[in-house]
Formats: C-alpha cells, sequence, structure tokens
C-alpha cells in the first residue's frame, strides 16, 4: 500500500470526487479525516471506509469559516499527530455571465474557491514544513485552464486557484511540501447542476458530452480519484506547481 502511515485530510469528502478521493487513500494505507459540511454524509462515508478495513474519522466543517477549519485540523493532529496529505476539494458553481452574476455569487464563489483552499493550506503548511514533507491538493476543474462560455464566477476562480498552487510550490518547495491542482473535465455528478441549468438541461448536458469531448464520455470518479492518488502519493514525488488535467481531451478543443 502506497500510503501507508501517512494521514490525508479531505475536506467535501461526503459525496462525488472528494469521497472517491478519501476511499482510495484509504485503501492504500492512509488514515483519512473525511470532512464535509453535511455531518452525516461526512460519517457515512468514514463508517463506510472503516467498514472496508481503512481508518477515518469523521468532521463537520464549513470551509467558509475559518474557526471551524481550524478546529478540523486540530482533530486531525489531535487524532493522528500529524498531516501528510490535504485534499482541499470543497466547491460550488454559479453560473453566468457578469451582468447575471450579482456580487453575492462572485464572493460567495471566491470565498469557497480560492480563499477556503488558501486558508486550509496556510494551517496545514506549518506542520508539513515540519515534517519536511507533504503534498497539497487542491480541486480545480479544466475550467481553470480554458474558459466556459457564461461562468464568470467559476472560471475567474478556477483560474485563480491555479495560480494561487502554483505560487504556494513556487516558495515551499525548498521544504518538501509539494501543491498541484486537479483540474478535473466533466464527471456526472449532482455538482454540475449548475452548468445542465447554464446549457438548458440534463439533454444539453449529454449531447454536449458526447459531441465534443474528444472520448465521448463522462469520466467517473473512480478515474478522478487514480489521479489525487497519484498527486497525494510518491508516485508524484518530483511534481509540483502543476495543473493535472483530466478532461477527456476537452481542452485540446
Amino acid at each position: 500500500m502506497i500510503l501507508e502511515g501517512r494521514v490525508a485530510v479531505v475536506t467535501g469528502a461526503g459525496s462525488g470526487i472528494g469521497l472517491g478521493g478519501a476511499d482510495i487513500m484509504a485503501r492504500e494505507g492512509a488514515a483519512v479525516v473525511v470532512s464535509d459540511r453535511d455531518g452525516a454524509s461526512a460519517a457515512a462515508a468514514a463508517e463506510a471506509i472503516r467498514a472496508a478495513g481503512g481508518a477515518a474519522v469523521a468532521v463537520t466543517a464549513d470551509v467558509t469559516d475559518d474557526a471551524q477549519l481550524r478546529a478540523l485540523v486540530d482533530e486531525a493532529l489531535g487524532r493522528f499527530g500529524r498531516i501528510d496529505i490535504l485534499h482541499s476539494h470543497a466547491g460550488v458553481q454559479v453560473e453566468g455571465t457578469l451582468e447575471q452574476v450579482e456580487s453575492g455569487g462572485m464572493d460567495r464563489s471566491w470565498q469557497l474557491n480560492v480563499r477556503a483552499h488558501f486558508e486550509l493550506a496556510r494551517l496545514v503548511m506549518p506542520v508539513m514544513r515540519a515534517q519536511g514533507k507533504g503534498s497539497i491538493i487542491v480541486t480545480s476543474s479544466n475550467s481553470g485552464v480554458l474558459y466556459d462560455r457564461e461562468m464568470i464566477a467559476y472560471a475567474t476562480t478556477k483560474h485563480a486557484v491555479v495560480a494561487m498552487c502554483k505560487q504556494i510550490a513556487l516558495d515551499y518547495g525548498k521544504h518538501n511540501v509539494r501543491v498541484n491542482a486537479l483540474c478535473p473535465g466533466w464527471v456526472d455528478t449532482p455538482f454540475n447542476d449548475a452548468f445542465t441549468r447554464q446549457m438548458g438541461g440534463r439533454d444539453a448536458l449529454l449531447d454536449y458530452v458526447a459531441t465534443k469531448i474528444p472520448m465521448g464520455r463522462f469520466a467517473s470518479v473512480e478515474e478522478i480519484a487514480e489521479a489525487v492518488l497519484f498527486l497525494a502519493s510518491d508516485r508524484s514525488s518530483f511534481m509540483t506547481g502543476q495543473a493535472l488535467v483530466v478532461d477527456g481531451g476537452e481542452c485540446l478543443g
């Protein structure tokens, strides 16, 4: 198991990509702190990991609340004494053009898609620096390397988080702390609800996936989880400051 003895903290881990990443890291030997603002979902995810023979604890945390983020980090350290991997995943989609998105929508996007990742990385960095090693993975999107029509808040914040990862990687590489952005394309989860509305419904989304993505399909959660595992493990030990795009070739078109 390639993560034996390591401790991972995952936000937004109650469902979708966050859950998939937590599961695969636990299967590979990591003790996982499963965090979600939905406490029941976090508890169910942690229980499923334990039932499969892994180690996990659940922590309810709203990533927009700094005090709850500090409590999350404190809980991880109190339980396991270290943090080797942070997958800061929780985020939000707000659809619309410049004139359609209200300032509050942009503020919410910035708070969830940029500031929360900044704050959590800031909290774990002293721990990883003292350990002399760590991997921080922040979920961006392929919208962080290309642009989506009528998605100004989402595309802006996802580009910003890629830039933030590169800057942190540059500053902390000397401490052997790696920081990379995970940039998934289309994965068939409820997170796509804003895109579905923006495109005009489920049928339009399915048509887009079938015709505009070179591989002609959605990614599975498990496929994105494999990318999480790669970034979390020593398989990517000389990789930092990168935006790892996993989108079936969409960004090529």
